[in-house]
């Protein structure tokens, strides 16, 4: 086939016709405007529903970490004998211990206590107390010795029996404080027991 002229129709096709002209009236008018805002519209709450879609299929960041075990954010250190407390006796020992708080929620010290039958202890602060986080707190113990015969001759690693409690656990730890703890306490049990160990 060959030659120059206009392109006719192919099979099962025909030539679309121009569409009338539309009205110009004021209800046409009218008519545009409605059907523009229609149009915008659903347009917009297209792109919202899919921005929705995105936000909603988008992985979440991992959940924060739960916070340190009480036992494991925490500090307990032996500072000193408390030599100047009123009223001391031969059968009191006094010293103090600092808590620190290193990270994590703040932490309840609910029980503090030690392992001899024949020594009796409180604190002041007396517990329950609460120390924040990044903070120490200063606790003088007393332990008071009440029967001689149950008190160890020599402690070797004499050590403090805490209940902590945080936002994530509760717990029972000991802390054994040191050899300046250890001689300071039989320091104390043999002047106040020097009778019965003999």
């Amino acid at each position: 086939m060959s030659g120059i002229g206009p392109v006719e129709p192919g099979e099962n096709t025909r030539v679309q016709e121009a569409p009338p002209p539309r009205p110009r009236g004021r209800l046409a008018l009218l008519y545009e405007r409605h059907r523009r805002t229609v149009l915008a519209s659903t347009a917009t709450l297209a792109a919202l529903a899919g921005g929705g879609y995105l936000c909603a299929s988008r992985p979440q960041p991992p959940p924060a970490p739960p916070p340190p075990y009480p036992s494991q954010a925490i500090d307990l250190v032996y500072a000193a004998p408390v030599t100047d407390s009123p009223g001391s006796a031969a059968d009191t020992f006094s010293f103090t211990v600092l808590l620190s708080v290193r990270s994590g929620p703040p932490v309840t010290v609910t029980r503090l206590t030690q392992p001899y039958d024949g020594l009796s202890a409180t604190s002041s602060p007396a517990a329950p107390f609460q120390t924040k986080s990044h903070s120490t707190r200063k606790i003088i113990v007393t332990l008071r010795v009440t029967e001689c015969e149950k008190t160890p001759r020599n402690p070797g690693l004499p050590f403090l029996d805490v209940t902590l409690r945080n936002a994530r656990a509760i717990e029972e730890h000991s802390f054994i404080l040191g050899t300046r703890y250890a001689r300071d306490l039989s320091r104390t049990l043999e002047v106040a027991c020097s009778n019965d160990y003999r």
